[in-house]
Protein backbone atom coordinates (compact mmCIF):
# COMPACT_ATOMS: atom_id res chain seq x y z
CA UNK A 1 0.00 0.00 0.00
CA UNK A 2 1.28 3.36 -1.06
CA UNK A 3 -0.17 6.45 -0.23
CA UNK A 4 1.86 9.70 -1.93
CA UNK A 5 -0.43 12.31 -0.41
CA UNK A 6 -2.46 12.79 2.02
CA UNK A 7 -2.24 12.47 5.64
CA UNK A 8 -0.52 9.62 5.70
CA UNK A 9 1.46 10.00 2.79
CA UNK A 10 4.78 9.89 5.45
CA UNK A 11 3.48 6.43 6.45
CA UNK A 12 6.55 4.04 5.37
CA UNK A 13 4.06 0.61 5.11
CA UNK A 14 6.29 -2.09 4.77
CA UNK A 15 8.16 -0.66 8.46
CA UNK A 16 4.56 -0.78 9.54
CA UNK A 17 4.18 -4.49 8.60
CA UNK A 18 7.56 -5.62 9.91
CA UNK A 19 6.48 -3.97 13.05
CA UNK A 20 2.88 -5.62 13.10
CA UNK A 21 4.90 -8.95 12.88
CA UNK A 22 7.34 -7.62 15.70
CA UNK A 23 4.78 -7.46 17.89
CA UNK A 24 2.99 -10.44 17.58
CA UNK A 25 6.13 -12.09 17.65
CA UNK A 26 6.35 -10.97 21.73
CA UNK A 27 2.93 -11.16 22.31
CA UNK A 28 2.19 -14.54 21.26
CA UNK A 29 5.78 -16.34 22.06
CA UNK A 30 5.53 -14.96 25.38
CA UNK A 31 1.70 -15.45 25.69
CA UNK A 32 2.18 -19.33 25.30
CA UNK A 33 5.21 -19.04 28.11
CA UNK A 34 2.87 -17.36 30.72
CA UNK A 35 0.15 -19.87 30.06
CA UNK A 36 2.00 -22.97 31.29
CA UNK A 37 3.85 -21.11 33.68
CA UNK A 38 1.18 -19.58 34.78
CA UNK A 39 -0.92 -22.60 35.00
CA UNK A 40 1.85 -24.42 37.05
CA UNK A 41 2.11 -21.33 39.48
CA UNK A 42 -1.34 -20.78 40.17
CA UNK A 43 -1.80 -24.56 40.42
CA UNK A 44 0.47 -24.71 42.98
CA UNK A 45 -1.34 -21.66 44.93
CA UNK A 46 -4.04 -23.57 44.80
CA UNK A 47 -3.09 -27.16 46.05
CA UNK A 48 -0.98 -25.53 49.03
CA UNK A 49 -2.78 -22.93 50.50
CA UNK A 50 -4.41 -23.53 53.64
CA UNK A 51 -2.39 -26.71 53.99
CA UNK A 52 -0.91 -27.45 57.65
CA UNK A 53 2.01 -29.29 56.98
CA UNK A 54 5.81 -27.67 56.53
CA UNK A 55 6.45 -28.14 53.05
CA UNK A 56 2.99 -26.88 51.54
CA UNK A 57 3.35 -23.84 53.85
CA UNK A 58 6.42 -22.96 52.46
CA UNK A 59 5.77 -24.04 49.09
CA UNK A 60 2.77 -21.79 49.24
CA UNK A 61 5.07 -18.98 50.93
CA UNK A 62 7.65 -18.97 48.41
CA UNK A 63 5.43 -19.13 45.55
CA UNK A 64 3.27 -16.08 47.01
CA UNK A 65 6.16 -14.01 47.68
CA UNK A 66 7.84 -14.41 43.76
CA UNK A 67 4.03 -13.77 42.46
CA UNK A 68 3.43 -10.45 44.25
CA UNK A 69 7.17 -9.23 43.88
CA UNK A 70 6.75 -9.55 40.12
CA UNK A 71 3.59 -8.64 39.48
CA UNK A 72 3.70 -5.19 41.73
CA UNK A 73 6.75 -4.00 40.01
CA UNK A 74 6.40 -1.97 36.96
CA UNK A 75 6.93 -3.20 33.27
CA UNK A 76 9.32 -0.37 32.48
CA UNK A 77 11.35 -1.02 35.19
CA UNK A 78 11.36 -4.78 35.52
CA UNK A 79 12.88 -4.68 32.05
CA UNK A 80 15.68 -2.52 33.37
CA UNK A 81 16.45 -4.79 36.38
CA UNK A 82 16.12 -7.98 34.12
CA UNK A 83 18.96 -6.38 31.54
CA UNK A 84 21.92 -8.77 32.87
CA UNK A 85 19.61 -11.44 32.40
CA UNK A 86 18.14 -10.59 29.30
CA UNK A 87 21.70 -10.29 27.53
CA UNK A 88 22.99 -13.67 29.42
CA UNK A 89 20.13 -15.52 27.66
CA UNK A 90 18.99 -14.20 24.61
CA UNK A 91 22.52 -12.17 23.70
CA UNK A 92 21.02 -8.83 23.17
CA UNK A 93 19.07 -6.47 24.99
CA UNK A 94 17.34 -4.87 22.19
CA UNK A 95 14.96 -6.53 19.40
CA UNK A 96 11.54 -8.32 20.01
CA UNK A 97 13.32 -11.54 21.70
CA UNK A 98 15.06 -9.35 24.39
CA UNK A 99 11.57 -8.30 25.26
CA UNK A 100 10.64 -11.83 25.96
CA UNK A 101 12.24 -12.89 29.42
CA UNK A 102 10.37 -9.68 30.98
CA UNK A 103 7.13 -10.13 29.15
CA UNK A 104 6.85 -13.64 30.53
CA UNK A 105 7.71 -12.60 34.34
CA UNK A 106 5.69 -9.83 34.04
CA UNK A 107 2.86 -11.60 33.11
CA UNK A 108 3.05 -15.31 34.81
CA UNK A 109 2.50 -13.93 38.41
CA UNK A 110 -0.25 -12.10 37.10
CA UNK A 111 -2.29 -15.02 35.16
CA UNK A 112 -1.29 -17.31 38.24
CA UNK A 113 -3.24 -15.15 40.29
CA UNK A 114 -6.39 -15.50 37.95
CA UNK A 115 -5.67 -19.11 37.85
CA UNK A 116 -5.58 -20.07 41.53
CA UNK A 117 -9.40 -17.67 41.64
CA UNK A 118 -10.30 -19.86 38.73
CA UNK A 119 -9.60 -23.35 40.82
CA UNK A 120 -11.05 -21.71 44.05
CA UNK A 121 -14.08 -21.63 42.08
CA UNK A 122 -14.47 -25.41 41.28
CA UNK A 123 -17.13 -26.71 43.00
CA UNK A 124 -15.63 -28.09 46.32
CA UNK A 125 -18.23 -31.08 46.15
CA UNK A 126 -17.31 -32.07 43.11
CA UNK A 127 -13.53 -32.69 44.44
CA UNK A 128 -14.49 -34.45 47.17
CA UNK A 129 -16.45 -36.80 45.03
CA UNK A 130 -13.68 -37.86 43.13
CA UNK A 131 -11.27 -38.32 46.25
CA UNK A 132 -13.69 -40.51 47.38
CA UNK A 133 -14.01 -42.38 44.32
CA UNK A 134 -10.04 -42.94 45.03
CA UNK A 135 -9.21 -40.71 42.40
CA UNK A 136 -5.16 -39.42 42.72
CA UNK A 137 -3.45 -36.17 43.17
CA UNK A 138 -3.05 -35.89 38.86
CA UNK A 139 -6.37 -37.24 38.08
CA UNK A 140 -8.28 -34.92 40.20
CA UNK A 141 -5.70 -31.80 38.51
CA UNK A 142 -6.49 -33.40 34.83
CA UNK A 143 -9.69 -34.58 34.97
CA UNK A 144 -11.34 -32.31 37.33
CA UNK A 145 -9.60 -29.09 38.61
CA UNK A 146 -8.89 -27.72 34.99
CA UNK A 147 -12.06 -29.06 33.03
CA UNK A 148 -14.21 -27.37 35.72
CA UNK A 149 -12.03 -24.13 35.67
CA UNK A 150 -11.48 -24.07 31.72
CA UNK A 151 -13.75 -21.33 30.65
CA UNK A 152 -12.32 -19.10 33.89
CA UNK A 153 -8.72 -19.93 32.73
CA UNK A 154 -9.48 -19.32 29.06
CA UNK A 155 -10.54 -15.70 29.90
CA UNK A 156 -7.54 -15.08 32.63
CA UNK A 157 -5.35 -15.70 29.24
CA UNK A 158 -7.45 -13.54 27.03
CA UNK A 159 -7.14 -11.03 30.06
CA UNK A 160 -3.26 -11.40 30.00
CA UNK A 161 -3.14 -11.41 26.07
CA UNK A 162 -4.36 -7.87 26.01
CA UNK A 163 -2.08 -6.91 28.82
CA UNK A 164 1.00 -8.14 26.71
CA UNK A 165 -0.38 -5.75 23.64
CA UNK A 166 0.70 -3.31 26.07
CA UNK A 167 3.78 -4.23 27.68
CA UNK A 168 5.21 -4.91 23.67
CA UNK A 169 4.06 -1.51 23.26
CA UNK A 170 6.53 -0.16 26.26
CA UNK A 171 8.81 -2.24 25.52
CA UNK A 172 9.31 -0.83 22.29
CA UNK A 173 10.17 2.72 23.29
CA UNK A 174 12.97 1.34 24.93
CA UNK A 175 14.22 -0.57 21.76
CA UNK A 176 12.55 -3.85 21.51
CA UNK A 177 10.96 -2.76 18.22
CA UNK A 178 7.28 -3.41 17.34
CA UNK A 179 3.89 -1.15 17.25
CA UNK A 180 5.44 0.65 20.27
CA UNK A 181 8.52 0.98 18.72
CA UNK A 182 7.47 2.46 15.54
CA UNK A 183 4.90 4.68 17.43
CA UNK A 184 7.31 6.74 19.35
CA UNK A 185 10.41 7.00 17.29
CA UNK A 186 8.74 7.24 13.86
CA UNK A 187 5.62 9.16 14.97
CA UNK A 188 6.16 11.46 18.27
CA UNK A 189 9.85 11.58 18.05
CA UNK A 190 10.00 12.82 14.23
CA UNK A 191 6.21 14.53 14.65
CA UNK A 192 4.93 12.26 12.24
CA UNK A 193 1.47 12.17 13.78
CA UNK A 194 -0.06 9.76 10.96
CA UNK A 195 2.72 6.95 12.25
CA UNK A 196 1.32 7.03 15.42
CA UNK A 197 -1.99 6.99 14.59
CA UNK A 198 -1.93 4.01 12.29
CA UNK A 199 0.41 2.07 14.97
CA UNK A 200 -2.52 2.99 17.50
CA UNK A 201 -4.94 1.48 14.99
CA UNK A 202 -3.36 -1.70 14.50
CA UNK A 203 -2.83 -2.24 18.44
CA UNK A 204 -6.61 -1.96 18.83
CA UNK A 205 -7.59 -3.93 15.68
CA UNK A 206 -4.81 -6.84 16.95
CA UNK A 207 -6.88 -6.25 21.06
CA UNK A 208 -10.19 -6.76 19.43
CA UNK A 209 -9.26 -9.80 17.83
CA UNK A 210 -7.53 -11.78 20.64
CA UNK A 211 -10.51 -10.63 22.71
CA UNK A 212 -12.83 -12.28 19.60
CA UNK A 213 -10.75 -15.70 19.82
CA UNK A 214 -10.96 -15.92 23.75
CA UNK A 215 -14.90 -14.77 24.12
CA UNK A 216 -15.37 -17.52 21.43
CA UNK A 217 -13.50 -20.28 23.26
CA UNK A 218 -14.48 -19.36 26.14
CA UNK A 219 -18.14 -20.23 25.56
CA UNK A 220 -17.26 -23.39 23.51
CA UNK A 221 -15.60 -24.90 26.43
CA UNK A 222 -18.34 -23.51 28.94
CA UNK A 223 -20.90 -26.33 29.26
CA UNK A 224 -23.00 -24.42 32.22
Amino acid sequence: MNDSTGYFANVDWDMMKTATEETLYMTIVSLFAVFFLGLALGLVLFLTNRKKDAGSRTAYWITAILVNVFRSIPFIILIVLLLPMTKTLVGTIIGPKAALPALIISAAPFYARMVEIAFREVDKGVIEAAKAMGANLFTIIGKVLIPEALPAIISGITVTAISLVGFTAMAGVIGAGGLGNAAYLEGFQRAQPAVTLVATIIILIIVFVFQFIGDILTKWVDKR
